[in-house]
């Protein structure tokens, strides 16, 4: 399953007076941190601790360049370290881990510090895990299409942190051979200016009445592969964020119900797109067949 953290860095600057206020095309940044819940229900937290952020802006933008492209500008310093567990955000609840000026201009790489990454389990077990390149050189992502910040207006950028391709498991985790865990982060930069959300409820019936179905998994397909994933709260709702504008395919599922038919959905820069599912309760889960 493929689950999600979101990194939400916020651009602002005033509206009122913008050319006044900022003669030297200072925007400021507020970065925000959310995620959707993790899949292993023998997991209790899943923690890393960011402790940089860097943003660099396109090449040909500024004189001086690395890595094909302008010096980084730090939007989040060591001194200001934050640990995150990332199991306690989801669905649209974030936190803030910067609030600064930057340079008005277009950014098209963030590169993300991360150390001690762990996972702690249900039944108490802790796992410290290696951080393989993230804490001496930071991740980087590339943002594509560039996010430009102007003087006066709003922009940010949503960073997905897929959390169940970053924290791989060594062996099944509900079996004698589970090993512990591989921190390996995976993350996918979206420009939300030109990115719009998925947001909606999943139910089932029960006693003839719609109820709000705790743990469906909700896919964003595009040419067919999984784009992005969500997953329903226990009220049976759920919110994906940055998503690029465009048409894609979305399902429902959720072990022991038959999933859910896949719908075209119509995703709007800016906007919230709504689609409900209903699954049904799979009768024949769980049946063998004679001979198994």
């Amino acid at each position: 399953m493929g689950v999600l953290l979101t990194l939400s860095l916020f651009f602002t600057s005033c509206a009122e007076d913008a050319i006044d206020q900022n003669p030297d095309g200072m925007g400021r940044l507020t970065v925000r941190l959310t995620d959707a819940p993790f899949p292993y229900s023998e997991v209790e937290e899943t923690n890393v601790t960011i402790y940089k952020i860097e943003l660099r802006k396109a090449a040909g933008e500024d004189s001086g360049e690395e890595d094909g492209g302008s010096p980084f500008i730090p939007v989040m310093l060591e001194s200001e370290e934050m640990k995150v567990n990332l199991l306690t955000l989801t669905n649209g609840v974030t936190r803030e881990l910067a609030d600064v000026e930057i340079p008005a201009g277009t950014y098209d790489l963030v590169r993300v510090y991360v150390k001690d990454a762990s996972v702690l389990l249900t039944n108490g077990e802790t796992y410290e895990l290696e951080v393989p390149s993230g804490q001496q050189t930071g991740v980087k992502v590339f943002i594509k299409p560039g996010l430009t910040v102007e003087g006066g207006l709003s922009s940010d950028l949503l960073l997905d942190f897929d959390v169940s391709k970053s924290f791989v498991a060594r062996g099944n985790i509900k079996k004698a051979n589970f090993n512990g865990f591989i921190f390996k982060p995976v993350i996918l930069a979206s420009n939300t200016s030109v990115a719009g959300t998925l947001t909606g409820t999943v139910n089932t019936m029960v006693e003839e009445a719609e109820t709000g179905l705790e743990g469906a998994q909700i896919s964003v397909i595009a040419a067919d592969t999984v784009y992005k994933t969500g997953q329903s709260d226990t009220d049976g709702n759920y919110l994906i964020d940055g998503i690029l504008a465009g048409t894609y395919k979305a399902v429902a599922e959720k072990d022991a119900f038959i999933s859910s038919d896949t719908v075209d959905i119509e995703i709007i820069a800016a906007n919230k797109t709504t689609q409900d599912f209903l699954l049904e309760a799979d009768e024949t889960a769980g049946e063998t067949t004679d001979g198994n």
